[in-house]
């Protein structure tokens, strides 16, 4: 008897390969089978995906730099991570479209200035058509900007890359099953739970931070206040560039922005 994944020869009393550990597949493919290998690959505590979302709250560093330092077999690798992260919120998104999408009427939010309004349901739509693409992209740049906080620590960007894909990944998928809880007990109140969720991944981030590059709480609160800057420096400068995309494509008019004359 070979084995099915690496041709290894096994003994008939393996359960396991001893050259690649893969498991030794006796039976047919069923639907209890299938349903047992399921519910051991997702819920079994010594599985890599629920140790990796356990260990990134209780020891992050032991993840991400275990990875950045060449432990690879421990934990789930960070791309495979980054893609179930995509996949679920991927789901919440379509959830949120097809039955929830009156509870994001920001109207009420500009009432009188039109130009602020459609400003803002137009990049809300497209924060929710394109969200994978949003969020891959926000991935490097809050990389670039910890690179740059972080100069002193000899992390290179590609380092940074990974301690993103890892924490924004983790955030994702807590955030993918809270959305959904706060949409089936309090959707009036999904607004103002989206709004929430920023200053909870911000204090993650301090948290997840401070353990990998060992900060004092004043070391930490000055590389918060850098982070900060930068990022809004970042963010001004995107919404510039998106501000003249929708004038160019008519998205927005300049009119718009004209007060109105006193009748």
């Amino acid at each position: 008897m070979n084995c099915k994944n690496c041709h290894t020869e096994l003994q008939e009393q393996d359960d396991y390969c001893k050259s690649c550990g893969g498991r030794v597949i006796r039976k047919r493919l069923n639907f209890k089978n299938l349903f047992e290998h399921l519910s051991e690959t997702f819920f079994n505590y010594d599985n890599k995906l629920l140790r990796t979302f356990v260990q990134l709250f209780k020891n992050p560093e032991d993840v991400i730099v275990g990875y950045i330092n060449g432990v690879r077999k421990k934990y789930i690798n960070p791309i495979s991570f980054f893609g179930l992260s995509l996949t679920l919120s991927g789901i919440s998104v379509f959830i949120l479209k097809k039955f929830y999408i009156q509870h994001l009427d920001f109207s009420t939010l500009f009432e009188g200035v039109k130009a602020s309004q459609d400003i803002f349901d137009a990049t809300s739509g497209g924060a929710l058509e394109y969200n994978s693409l949003f969020y891959s992209f926000l991935i490097p740049l809050l990389a670039l900007i910890s690179w740059i906080t972080f100069l002193d620590k000899k992390y290179n960007f590609t380092e940074h890359i990974i301690i993103y894909l890892y924490s924004m990944s983790l955030m994702s998928i807590l955030l993918v099953f809270a959305a959904q809880i706060a949409l089936l007990t309090i959707p009036e109140y999904y607004l103002l739970f989206s709004f929430c969720t920023w200053p909870l991944m911000f204090l993650y981030h301090s948290y997840m931070l401070k353990r990998i590059f060992k900060l004092s709480t004043g070391n930490l609160i000055l590389k918060a206040l850098i982070s900060l800057a930068l990022f809004m420096v970042a963010y001004i400068i995107i919404s510039i560039a998106v501000f003249f995309i929708m004038v160019a494509t008519g998205v927005v008019n300049l009119e718009d922005f004209t007060p109105k004359k006193s009748p």
